[in-house]
């Protein structure tokens, strides 16, 4: 697939996932990305958040990264013809101090996205809020809570 400027988030999440995938990188989409897409829409995000759960040398990141037309600026990777950053924040995989995170395959297209659950991005939003007073990030949680079953 050739990323546009019209790609979507979910199509840019499921590029990404998969050239990680073949590369054996296994990577976790988290943060607002992952809330946009739970949210159906009514949450945006501009920068799509992977925890890496493999030990990665960087070589092999950029690598991966550059098949498809990213480049490393700074701590993100940017793509000419795509308005999403793809980042790679410091793990573990945690929300909170809860660091048993069990992630969900999510369907975009015949790709599998590997990502926080609905609950979990839920968490994770509502941690924004609170650490932050970030209410975007509460108005994301509540988007998720209304199209997906979450477990209060």
């Amino acid at each position: 697939m050739n990323l546009t400027k019209r790609s979507s988030l979910a199509a840019v999440a499921a590029e990404v996932a998969e050239t990680l995938a073949r590369a054996g990188i296994r990577a976790v989409l988290t943060g607002g990305a992952c809330a946009a897409l739970y949210s159906e829409g009514k949450h945006e995000s501009f920068d799509l958040d992977f925890i890496l759960q493999s030990v990665t040398p960087a070589r092999v990141l950029d690598d991966a990264m550059k098949a498809i037309g990213f480049r490393k600026v700074g701590k993100h990777y940017e793509h000419p013809r795509s308005r999403f950053l793809v980042e790679f924040p410091a793990g573990p995989l945690g929300i909170g101090g809860d660091l048993d995170i069990r992630p969900r395959t999510l369907r975009i297209g015949e790709v599998g996205v590997r990502a926080l659950s609905a609950t979990d991005s839920c968490r994770d939003r509502l941690a924004a809020y609170y650490h932050w007073n970030d209410r975007q990030s509460l108005a994301a949680a509540v988007e998720i809570s209304r199209h997906h079953k979450v477990n209060v």
